[in-house]
């Protein structure tokens, strides 16, 4: 070092954070006990009313469950079917669960009028994950929803 210079120092880098990793985003799904052809459980959450589900013939009673990925409040339930379908009645019974495994009941079985859309209502409720058990339909021997709307 040379007289009267002053010494260097190396500057001491900052850390860079170690990101936390973000949990994947939730989609919205949907389940059922059993389904026809390529009439799957995800049709009636598309946002597309022409497209359905449809369990298989005369094996009711059939479940329809949609996972909504967060618990939210809800006061009821709206089925709709094609439109170009005829009128009929469904018999359908709701459960909700925050957790997918300790279910309450929402709706007693209650015939839905739907035409092309029919409507379950009940006390506000908060849930996660919502089941419709379907035991009637008077129009086919299957379980039919074209699109399901949470209200």
């Amino acid at each position: 070092m040379l007289t009267g210079a002053t010494p260097t120092t190396t500057p001491t880098p900052t850390p860079t954070p170690t990101p936390t990793p973000t949990p994947p985003a939730c989609t919205p799904s949907a389940t059922a006990s059993s389904s026809t052809q390529t009439y799957t459980a995800a049709n009636a959450i598309d946002g597309n009313q022409a497209s359905y589900w449809e369990s298989a013939n005369n094996a009711f009673p059939q479940t329809f469950t949609l996972d909504r990925c967060s618990t939210t409040a809800t006061t009821g339930l709206r089925l709709a079917l094609p439109p170009t379908w005829g009128a009929r009645n469904e018999t359908v019974a709701v459960q909700g669960s925050a957790d997918g495994v300790n279910w309450t009941q929402l709706a007693a079985a209650q015939s839905v009028a739907i035409a092309p859309t029919g409507t379950i209502t009940f006390p506000s409720t908060t849930a996660r994950h919502l089941r419709l058990t379907f035991t009637a339909n008077t129009a086919w021997p299957a379980a039919q929803l074209s699109e399901l709307t949470v209200l």
